[in-house]
Formats: structure tokens, sequence, C-alpha cells
């Protein structure tokens, strides 16, 4: 049985490969559950997303129903509610390749996701009975309204009130909401409002609720296919037995719910990060200039190799981070815990993993179709090159879910309650790096053991982020939550760390599973991602600490990150050819 790590934990122990779940370990029917999602893209959405984009009515609500007669919206829910009751990992490969179906999937994971799941974790067993089934059958769609034209970020600050009528039989909800997706055609919303102006409590709100209306759709750059409104609540009659959990913990529901939605952000940004890559190397292929395909050019190749690698990364760290999520679910389920508390708890254990995914997968996503329009030329440019919307529709990832700057602040914010907690114990080994420091280095025997060096190098990136963050704590101390600039410096260290790691630990599996000779192109995406995040550490090591500190105690701290962050020399220009060419000649990503 593989060791379940808390959450940030990985950051003060070294993890095993034997602990590690990768995609390579997919089993039967989680194949077949991929290959399904894939024919639905291909037969059903992807010969319409003009249409789709057109906002042609009824035709998205029509996708979500389609979607649920094929069970791919039912994969994770309870069977008593007529769901499959698959594990968190399927869920999660649902998630990613539906995830490349533009505004369908935006609808898709909104509806599976904030729009069905507020209700299946804290509805009463009525509430659950009367919408979860047909929420998984399709039938009917959800939606969630959380967001005010004045409460983005800060949603607690909402305005939109909700006051007990005279009778006692409804709530009266007055307010707006803005930015909702599937709002156009949802038959179910999850509304959160003030109760008496101060207890913040969410709501059921069905579709023709008396005093409930819904504004024109929005016009946006991007996902216009997504049914995006504004809602209008005027003494909206909501019944009493539609509230939603506890009157005045709505906090419990809305920030719960966003751990799960923001590992699947990222998983639906990898889908979408797959079919630009692979659409980029089969333009790569065909496009000639100078008589040869510019498939053939270095500069092509390493663009490429790069986006292949963060692949191959963003694919590493999202599967593991799964597996742990669903290994934290089965044991509290073997303590006894119902089945919302179960997932939610294993959701908030790895809520700093789940920060971590959606920064990471949604930046990939953003780079690659980038990357993408630049490989495609002028072409890029071009409405009929399908580039050109994956790039528009890529870059609200990086906004809604908690936008990338929050969850950054997030990834050290929650770290460091941890540690204050007891949860985490960061301070011993951060002395034990500040000891280090005082030391002379050892100089002894080089270790020659397979992947010693890389291992090395991950437990010194660690060391670089305990010495920094600890720095930065001692500087602040209770102040340190008006540091932005050095908290995303320092969150940034992690990232890079967390998804180096997972990659060194997949590629390790990889080569005992495949042998060293069929290991080796997995082992240059390795060695390059590691060589360039020793570099990332490096530079937001630096910039955090020459921030907060000056004379011996800033040369000092440098110095320590110049020994932490040596990486071993590699010619990267080489592994990147060689990882380019394996998916020109595949036509596709093969990793």
């Amino acid at each position: 049985m593989a060791e379940i790590i808390k959450g940030a934990e990985w950051l003060i122990k070294e993890s095993q490969p034997e602990d590690t779940f990768t995609p390579e370990q997919f089993d039967d029917e989680q194949l077949m559950i991929r290959d399904m999602c894939n024919q639905f893209l291909d037969s059903e959405v992807m010969p319409i997303l003009d249409r789709i984009d057109g906002l042609e009515e009824g035709l998205m609500k029509s996708l979500v129903q389609k979607t649920g007669e094929q069970g791919l919206l039912a994969t994770s829910f309870p069977e008593e509610y007529g769901g499959l009751g698959k594990d968190f990992v399927t869920s999660t490969i649902v998630n990613e390749y539906l995830g490349a179906g533009h505004s369908y999937a935006v609808a898709i994971a909104a509806h599976t996701g904030i729009g069905t799941l507020p209700i299946l974790y804290f509805g009463t067993p009525e509430q659950k009975q009367k919408y979860i089934p047909k929420l998984i059958t399709g039938e009917w769609a959800g939606a969630y309204g959380l967001t005010e034209p004045n409460a983005g970020s800060d949603a607690l600050s909402a305005k939109t009130t909700a006051k007990l009528s005279e009778d006692g039989k409804y709530y009266l909800l007055n307010g707006q909401k803005c930015w909702i997706t599937n709002g156009g055609f949802a038959d179910v919303y999850t509304v959160f409002a003030k109760v008496d102006g101060d207890k913040f409590t969410g709501f059921i709100v069905d579709r023709d609720t008396e005093g409930f209306t819904r504004g024109p759709e929005e016009k946006k750059m991007g996902i216009k296919g997504s049914s995006t409104v504004q809602l209008y609540f005027q003494d909206a009659k909501v019944p009493v037995e539609n509230v939603l959990g506890e009157i005045g913990k709505g906090h419990k529901i809305a920030f719960n719910i966003l751990n799960i939605g923001r590992l699947k952000l990222c998983a639906a940004a990898l889908g979408g990060a797959r079919r630009a890559l692979n659409i980029s190397i089969e333009y790569a292929k065909t496009r000639e200039q100078f008589k040869q395909p510019i498939a053939n050019f270095g500069a092509i190749k390493h663009k490429l190799a790069q986006m292949a690698i963060g692949f191959f990364a963003c694919e590493s760290a999202l599967y593991r981070t799964s597996s742990w999520v669903e290994a934290k679910e089965q044991e509290l389920l073997a303590e006894g815990k119902p089945f919302n508390e179960a997932l939610l708890g294993a959701a908030e254990e790895y809520a700093i993993e789940c920060a971590v995914l959606k920064v990471f997968g949604s930046e990939l996503l953003d780079f690659v179709v980038d990357e993408g329009v630049q490989i495609h030329g002028g072409n890029g440019f071009s409405a009929e090159y399908d580039i050109s919307r994956a790039y528009r529709d890529s870059r609200i990832n990086r906004i809604y879910e908690g936008t990338n700057e929050i969850n950054r602040l997030l990834t050290l914010d929650m770290t460091l309650k941890r540690a204050m907690q007891g949860r985490l114990n960061i301070m011993g080994p951060a002395m034990e790096v500040q000891k280090e420091l005082m030391s002379i280095p050892e100089f002894g025997a080089e270790n020659d053991a397979p992947f010693a060096a890389e291992k090395k190098l991950i437990a010194n990136l660690k060391k670089a982020i305990l010495m920094v963050s600890g720095a930065a704590v001692q500087k602040f101390m209770m102040n340190i939550e008006q540091e932005q600039e050095v908290l995303m410096n320092i969150a940034d260290m992690a990232i890079a760390v967390f998804t180096a790691e997972s990659v060194l630990l997949r590629t390790i599996k990889i080569t005992e599973n495949k042998g060293v000779d069929a290991a080796s192109i997995y082992n240059d995406i390795m060695r390059t991602y590691l060589y360039d995040a020793a570099d990332k550490v490096g530079k937001s090591g630096r910039d955090a600490v020459n921030a907060f500190a000056e004379g011996d105690e800033q040369r000092m701290i440098l110095m320590g990150l110049r020994r932490f962050t040596k990486a071993e020399p590699l010619n990267v220009k080489e592994a990147r050819r060689r990882i380019a060419n394996q998916l020109i000649e595949a036509g596709r990503y093969i990793f």
C-alpha cells in the first residue's frame, strides 16, 4: 500500500517512485473512458464549434444532455443517485479528455463541478434526491452564482441579501450575480446571499423562481459559446427548504468546492494543451518554407519540445495529486466518514497542491497556445485555423476559480497556517537548512547510483524554498501577508519544485519498467525540465531575498541559493531536438 503523505509534506519529505501514481498506470476501464471522451468530442463537438460559438439556441443544453446519455456526467457520483461511483482519478481523466472541447468543456466542467457538487456535498437527503439524479443525466443543467460586480476575489464581500418572509415560508433574495457560466440555460443555481445582511449562506434557486431573472448573454473575448449572463434577484421567493447547508456557513461551501474545481481546471487545461500541441506538430510537418517543412528547423523544434516538456510536467503533477486525493478519500471513508465529508476532507488536505495545479495548468495552456500561434505564423491569426480559437479560449483560465495571483498567495498562506497549527513540521527542516548554511560543504565521493544527482538537486531545491521562506517569515513575522511580491516569488519556487519532483518520480518509474534504453527520451524530458526548474528557483529566490535582506544576511542567503540551485551542465539543445524529433515522427504527442 502506497504511503499517503499529508498536503505540502512533499516539501519536507522525500517522495518515493513506488508511492507515486502516474498516467502509465491507467487501468483498462480508465483507458476505455478516456477513449469514449475523445470519440464524443470528435463526433459531437469539434464539427460544430462555430455553431457553439454562435450561441445557437438550445445547442449547448442538448450537448449537456447527450453527454449525460453517454454516462460521462455521472462518472464519480454515488450509485444511489444514478451515478457510476468511479474513483477520483477516473473523474480527473474525464475532465482532461473533455477539456479540449473549448466552450463545451467550460459548460461541462461548470455543470459537473460547481453546478452539482454543492448540492451533493452540502444538500439534505431530500435536496439530493430531488436534484442530483436529474443533474447527472443532463436532464437538468447546473450553474453557480458567487461572483458579483464588486465581489470577485473577495467573494465574502457580496451584497446580495436574503430575508425571511413574514409567513416564514420563503427567503426573499435581492441583488445580482455576474459572470455566471451556464447561466442562460441552467435549470438549477447554487446562489450565495447574506441572511439578514451578514450571514453568508448558500441557496438552491430553481430557474422558474418568482422574482428571479437572467440578463442577456455577455460578449466575450474567448469561450464565446459558453453561456455567461448576469442573474437578478428582486424579492426572489426561495423556499426555506432550499437553504443549502447551514445558515451563515456558506463560505464552507464556496471555498471547499473551489479546491476540487482548481484541480479539475488543471485537468481541462491539460486536455486543451494536448490538442493544441498536436495541431501544432501536424502544422509544422506540413507547412513548407525554404523548400522544406518548418518542422526541420531548430527554432521550431525548440518550441515543440518545450510545449511537450511542460505538458509532461503538468500531467505528472496532476495525476500524482489526484491519486493522493483518492487515497485520502478512501482512508476517511474507512474511518466511517460519510461520502461528502470524505471527498471534501481529501480535497482540503491537498488544497495547496490544487492551487499549484491551477496556476501551472492554466499557464501551461497559455504557453502552448501562444507558441502554437507562433508556429502557425500568419495563419495562426486567422479564424480559419483552430489554434486561433484555442488561443482566445485559453486566456480565461488564469482568472476564474481564483485568479493565479490569489492562488499563488494562497499556496504559501495555507502552508504557513498549517505550520502554525502543528499540521506540518516546517520549522525543524528549516532550522536544519540554516545549520547546513553555517557549516562547511561536504566534498565526499560522488554518489553514482541511478538518478542520484537528480534526487540531490530536488532535495537542494526544497532546501532553497525552506531557506528563503524561513528568512522571509523571520523578517516580516505577522506582516508577511502584506509582502505579496515576496509571497509570489516563493510560490513560484514551490510550483517549480513540485512539478520537477513529479517529473523525476515518473521518469524513475518509467525507467524501472521499460529499461534505460527505452526510457532515454523520458530522461531527456526530465533532465531538461530540472535544469530549467533550478534556474527558475534561483531567480525567484534571488528576487525574494533582495526584497528583504541586506548586508551579511543577504550575502549568506544568496550564497546558499547558489549552492542549492546548482544543476549539472546539460546540452539542452540536443535533448530538445531528440524530443522534438520523436514528436514530429509520430505526428502527435506520444509521451
